[in-house]
């Protein structure tokens, strides 16, 4: 799968991002906001990988943020996760490497997936988990049309 933007593209994952996946997974930088408690290992990714399914069966999706000018470069990743086809919901997570960040990739890779979402994959509700302390989602969230709910998850929502 493959959806394209101005400057982006998401695309499903393919083996030889393992690479990129690992330094990601693994820089503890990014550990409390994913809430990553343990580093993973080459072979746990490879597997993760290999043995992707659907969404449906999954219930999860990983799409990698690809620039369009060098298909090869992989800046990031976008994921869907608890997805719940019956109430047609699912959560949204999003991870731009450091040194690709504040120039608008996040925000167009984000309009991407959630037309996806709600045209194609038909849900009717998207939702974050943001540490409140983590003023950039906040706002790059918000900038997209999420609200933001008051409850201990720090949670906001796309109807």
């Amino acid at each position: 799968m493959t959806i394209k933007g101005n400057t982006i593209s998401l695309r499903s994952l393919l083996k030889s991002d393992a690479e990129f996946i690992f330094k990601w997974e693994n820089d503890k930088a990014n550990w409390r906001v994913s809430d990553t408690l343990k580093p993973y290992s080459k072979v746990e990714i490879e597997d993760f990988i290999n043995n992707q399914k659907d969404l449906y069966s999954d219930k999860q999706l990983r799409l990698m943020i690809c620039l369009n000018k060098n298909p090869t470069d992989c800046i990031g990743c976008i994921d869907l996760f608890n997805f719940d086809a019956e109430i047609k919901k699912a959560g949204i997570g999003i991870l731009i490497s450091e040194e690709f960040r504040k120039n608008g990739f996040a925000s167009e890779a984000l309009k991407l997936l959630i037309t996806h979402c709600f045209n194609k994959l038909y849900l009717r509700q998207l939702y974050c988990n943001i540490h409140a302390d983590n003023i950039a989602s906040l706002n790059l969230f918000k900038k997209n049309g999420f609200s933001q709910i008051k409850n201990e998850n720090d949670t906001l929502l796309l109807e």
